[in-house]
C-alpha cells in the first residue's frame, strides 16, 4: 500500500449508504463524522454521534436511542479521554482503525487492531442492533466478520445481542463498567461481568470488592435468580464453549426497548424498558433485589433469608456462631464454626445434610466435572478431608454434573420455590438430630393444622349463623341481588356493590374525555377510584330494550367466573333507572384496535399475537370445561377481547352468554344473536348453539389474528370471499404463508407455527360441529407438533339484505364503533 499522509487519507465528506440485512436491522455505513457539521449518523433504531453529557461541555463520541425524546446513550468511545471543543473528527485511517482526533492531531481514542489487509477498503457501519462495526469490505466480502465491533467493548449498558462474558483465546472481557456520574461518563469503580473460571458465574464489584454474587448457571438460570411467576420479559441464553464462555439476552417482545445497565449511584444492575405511554424508563428490576443479595451477608456457613423486607441469618445445621454475643447484636462479621468435630473419613462419624432451595456457595474454591453423576459426587466429596460440599451443576430433570466446595462456605442464602439442593459435610450426630427434629416438626405441624382446622370451620359456623340472622348489606358489605333468570327459577350472585355518587364521581361524571367507546348496551367511562385503582364503568343506556337482560346474565356470570384470561368485574351498582358494571381498567384497548389498524398493528409481532392466541384458547377451555359452570359465550369476537399492560387477552362481555348443566354441551335459541362474520352455521341458521359453536367463533378469531383482516366484508382480487374462503383458497393452492399479515416481516416468525396456526382456524370453522376439535384439543395442537387432521371445505357465509328485523347484541367495551350483530344469513 502506498504511503500517503494521514490528513489526506481521512475522508472528509460524510459517505452515507443504507442497506437491509439479513435479520432486518437498518445498516448505515459511513467513512467519516466530523463534530460541527455533520455530527450523527442514525439508522431506524440508534444514532451515532458527538454528544456533550448533561452539564458538561466536554465532547464524545456515542451511540443513542434515536426515535425517544429522552438522550439515552449506551455506548461511548472515548470515556476517557473527552474534547474539549467541536474539533473532533471520526475517521478510519490508512491502517483500518478507526481513530477519533481533534484539529491539533491529537488521538482522543482508537480501535488500535493490525490488520493484514493489503487494500484500503475499509467501511464503519452502524446496525441496527446498536452495533458499531468496522470492516473489509473486499476480502470480508458479504460483511460476514467483522475486524472490530463495539459490542466487544461495552461501556455502561447491555443490549440485546450483546455478549457479557470471555474470550479465552485473545483473553477479551466484555464486562459493564458505570458512568462516573450522569455529566461523566468515565470509568467508574462499579463493575459487572462474568468472572474468569471453570464455574462462571457473573458479579457486581466495586474496585475489587464484590458487592453482588448471581451464582453459577446451574442449567435453568444463575444461581441467585429466584423464579418467577409470571413469564418473563427476556430470554436468557448461557454460552460455555472450549475458548469462549458468556451469556446474551432478548426480549420476548421485540418491539420493546430494553436494556441493562450498571448504575454507579444506586451500585446496582439496573433492568429497564421503555414505556411509550409515560413516555419514560420504567426500572423492571434491580441487581441486588434485597438485602440476603448482598455478598456473603452471613459470613461463613451462614445462611440469610429475607422476613418481609428485612434479612435474618442463621448458622447451617451442625454449626454455631463464632461469637454469640456479636452474633445477638446483628454483628455477623466472624460467621459460624463447626458445633462439633470429627475424624475425616471414619466410618459413621461423617455424612452430608441436604439444604433445599439453596444458592449454593461462592465458587472461589471449587471443582467442577459436568458428567459425574450425584452419588459419584458424593463419594468424590467424602475421601476428601478438606471437602465441605458438593452439589448438582445442572439441574434439569434429575440433575447432572458435579461441584464440590473445599474451606468455608460463603454468600449462602435461601430463595423461596427457587435454588437448588446443597448437600454439606455435617457429624452423623447432628444427621440424626436434624431427621429427629424433621420427624417432630411433621408430627407437631399435622397436630397444629389440625387444631387449625377445627377451629376455621367452628369460625365459619360461627358467621355463617351470624350473616343469616343479618339483613343490613351495609354491615356485611356485599350487595347480595336475587334475579329471577325465568319463570321458577332464581340465581344468587355475590358481588361488591358500589355507590352511584362514587362512580359518578370517579368518571367525573360521566364526562365526554372519560368516554372510551359505546355499543348497543351503552357508553364505557374510564374512571379512577378515590386509592388510585384506575376502572372502567359500563352503564346500562336508558333507551336500550335489550339491556337489561344482559346486564343481569353479565352480573351473574362474572361474580362466578375467575380465571386470568377473563376481564375482572370488580363490582357493580343498581339504584333507581341506573345499572353500571365495574370491570379492571385495561389500558391496552381491545384486541380490535390493534389488529385492524395499518399502523397499530405493527405492535403485534408474532410472538405477541401467539401468546394471544393460546391465552384465548385458555380462556375458552376454562368457560366449557374448567369453571364450575360450563359456559357458552356466544359473542367471541376480537373487540370482545381485551388486553392489559402486558397485552395479555382478556374476555369480556358475557351478556349473550350461556350456562348448561354438567353434561349438557349445546342448546336452541328462537332468536338468534350475536356478531356478524363469527356466528356458526347451525347456530346462524338453526339456532342451535353450543361448545363447539364457539370454537368456530375462535377459529375466526385465530384467522383474523394471523391475517390482520376481518372476517366481515372482505373481497380479494376479483373473488367476493370472506376471510375464511381466502385462507381455504391459499391453503388448497399450497401458498398458505401468503395468508399472513404483511406487517409481519420474514424472520419475524417461525415458519411452522404459521402454518400450524392456520390448519387449527381452518378445522375450528368446519361446517359440522363434530368436524371442530374440542378446545382442550385446540390448546394440545397449539402446544404440541403432532400431526393434525386434514381439513375439509369450510362453509362460506355472506351477508343477506336486511329485512329490518334481524336481532343485534353490539357488545362493545372498548370498540369505538358500534359493531351491530346480523343473524340474516345465507350459506354458498
Amino acid at each position: 500500500m502506498a504511503t500517503l499522509p494521514f490528513m489526506s487519507f481521512v475522508v472528509m465528506l460524510l459517505l452515507f449508504s443504507t442497506q437491509i440485512s439479513s435479520d432486518t436491522d437498518i445498516i448505515t455505513q459511513f467513512h467519516s463524522l466530523h463534530d460541527g457539521t455533520t455530527n450523527t449518523l442514525v439508522n431506524g433504531t440508534f444514532e451515532l454521534g458527538f454528544f456533550s453529557p448533561g452539564s458538561s461541555t466536554n465532547r464524545y463520541v456515542g451511540i443513542w436511542f434515536k426515535n425517544i425524546p429522552i438522550k439515552t446513550v449506551v455506548w461511548v468511545a472515548n470515556r476517557d479521554h473527552p474534547i474539549s471543543d467541536k474539533s473532533g473528527i471520526l475517521s478510519i485511517n490508512k491502517e483500518g482503525n478507526l481513530v477519533l482526533f481533534s484539529k491539533n492531531g491529537t488521538t482522543h481514542w482508537s480501535t488500535n487492531i493490525t490488520t493484514k489487509s493489503s487494500t484500503s477498503s475499509f467501511i464503519a457501519r452502524l446496525l441496527g442492533t446498536g452495533n458499531l462495526v468496522l470492516n473489509d469490505e473486499k476480502e470480508n466480502n458479504g460483511y460476514d466478520v467483522y475486524l472490530w465491533q463495539s459490542f466487544d467493548y461495552p461501556t455502561d449498558t447491555f443490549l440485546p445481542g450483546m455478549k457479557v462474558g470471555w474470550n479465552l483465546t485473545s483473553g477479551l472481557n466484555r464486562r459493564l463498567t458505570a458512568w462516573n456520574n450522569w455529566d461523566d461518563p468515565s470509568s467508574g469503580q462499579i463493575t459487572y461481568g462474568l468472572i474468569r473460571s471453570d464455574i462462571p458465574e457473573t458479579k457486581i464489584q466495586n474496585g475489587s470488592l464484590v458487592l453482588y454474587r448471581s451464582g453459577p448457571y446451574n442449567g435453568l438460570r444463575f444461581g441467585a435468580t429466584q423464579k418467577l411467576k409470571h413469564v418473563p420479559l427476556f430470554i436468557l441464553n448461557f454460552f460455555y464453549k472450549k475458548d469462549e464462555y458468556y451469556f446474551t439476552y432478548q426480549p420476548r417482545n421485540q418491539s420493546i426497548l430494553s436494556r441493562f445497565v450498571i448504575n454507579q449511584t444506586v451500585s446496582a444492575l439496573q433492568v429497564l424498558k421503555w414505556t411509550e405511554g409515560k413516555q419514560r424508563w420504567m426500572l423492571h428490576s434491580n441487581i441486588p433485589r434485597d438485602e440476603c443479595d448482598n455478598y456473603n451477608r452471613c459470613s461463613s456457613f451462614g445462611i440469610c433469608g429475607m422476613m418481609g423486607k428485612s434479612s435474618t441469618c442463621e448458622c447451617l445445621s451442625g454449626f454455631t456462631p463464632k461469637s454469640p454475643q456479636n452474633w445477638k447484636v446483628k454483628d455477623r462479621s466472624e460467621g459460624c464454626v463447626r458445633s462439633e468435630n470429627w475424624s475425616c473419613r471414619e466410618k459413621n462419624k461423617d455424612g452430608f445434610i441436604k439444604f433445599q432451595n439453596m444458592k449454593v456457595p461462592n465458587t472461589k474454591i471449587s471443582w467442577i466435572n459436568r458428567s459425574m453423576t450425584l452419588e459419584k459426587c458424593k463419594t468424590k466429596c467424602w475421601e476428601n478431608c478438606s471437602c465441605t460440599a458438593y452439589a448438582n451443576s445442572n439441574i434439569i430433570e434429575d440433575g447432572s454434573g458435579c461441584i464440590l466446595w473445599f474451606s468455608d462456605l460463603l454468600d449462602l442464602r435461601q430463595l423461596p420455590d427457587s435454588g437448588q439442593d446443597l448437600y454439606v459435610r455435617s457429624h452423623t450426630s447432628e444427621i440424626a438430630n436434624r431427621d429427629g427434629s424433621r420427624k417432630m416438626v411433621a408430627v407437631v405441624t399435622s397436630t397444629t393444622s389440625l387444631i387449625i382446622v377445627m377451629l376455621l370451620l367452628f369460625t365459619i359456623l360461627f358467621c355463617w349463623r351470624r350473616k343469616v340472622k343479618s339483613k343490613s348489606r351495609e354491615e356485611i358489605g356485599i350487595m347480595k341481588t336475587t334475579i329471577k333468570k325465568s319463570e321458577g327459577e332464581q340465581e344468587d350472585m355475590e358481588l361488591p356493590s358500589f355507590d352511584f355518587g362514587r362512580i359518578a364521581f370517579a368518571t367525573n361524571d360521566f364526562s365526554k374525555n372519560n368516554k372510551l367507546g359505546e355499543g348497543g348496551f351503552g357508553p364505557v367511562y374510564r374512571g379512577t377510584l378515590p386509592d388510585g385503582q384506575d376502572i372502567a364503568v359500563k352503564r346500562l343506556s336508558h333507551s336500550s330494550k335489550q339491556g337489561t337482560k344482559e346486564f343481569k346474565n353479565e352480573v351473574i356470570f362474572c361474580s362466578k367466573l375467575q380465571h386470568r384470561n377473563l376481564v375482572k368485574v370488580l363490582g357493580f351498582c343498581i339504584e333507581e333507572e341506573e345499572k353500571l358494571l365495574i370491570y379492571e381498567y385495561m389500558p391496552n384497548k381491545s384486541l380490535d384496535f390493534f389488529l385492524f389498524d395499518s399502523s397499530r398493528s405493527k405492535f403485534l409481532d408474532w410472538s405477541k399475537r401467539f401468546d394471544i392466541i393460546g391465552g384465548i384458547a385458555r380462556g375458552i377451555l376454562y368457560l366449557h370445561q374448567d369453571s364450575r359452570l360450563r359456559v357458552i359465550h356466544r359473542d367471541l369476537k376480537a373487540g370482545n377481547i381485551l388486553l392489559d399492560n402486558d397485552m395479555s387477552p382478556k374476555i369480556a362481555d358475557f351478556g349473550l352468554a350461556r350456562m348448561c348443566g354438567g353434561d349438557q354441551i349445546q342448546g336452541n335459541t328462537d332468536i338468534v344473536v350475536g356478531t356478524y362474520g363469527y356466528m356458526a352455521p347451525e347456530y346462524a341458521i338453526d339456532g342451535i348453539f353450543s361448545i363447539k359453536s364457539d370454537v368456530y367463533s375462535f377459529g375466526i378469531l385465530l384467522l383474523e389474528i394471523i391475517s390482520g383482516k376481518k372476517n366481515k366484508g372482505l373481497s380479494y382480487s376479483n373473488h367476493n370471499y370472506n376471510l375464511v374462503s381466502h385462507a381455504w383458497r391459499l391453503w388448497k393452492e399450497c401458498i398458505p404463508m401468503e395468508f399472513m399479515d404483511t406487517c409481519l416481516e420474514e424472520g419475524s416468525y417461525i415458519s411452522s407455527e404459521v402454518l400450524r396456526c392456520i390448519h387449527i382456524g381452518l378445522l375450528c370453522v368446519q361446517h359440522h360441529p363434530n368436524d371442530r376439535p374440542t378446545m382442550t384439543s385446540v390448546l394440545v395442537m397449539l402446544t404440541s407438533e403432532n400431526t393434525l387432521p386434514h381439513p375439509k371445505e369450510p362453509i362460506f357465509l355472506i351477508e343477506k339484505v336486511s329485512d329490518g328485523k334481524e336481532s343485534t347484541s353490539g357488545h362493545e367495551m372498548y370498540n369505538l364503533t358500534n359493531e351491530e350483530s346480523r343473524s340474516i344469513l345465507e350459506p354458498r
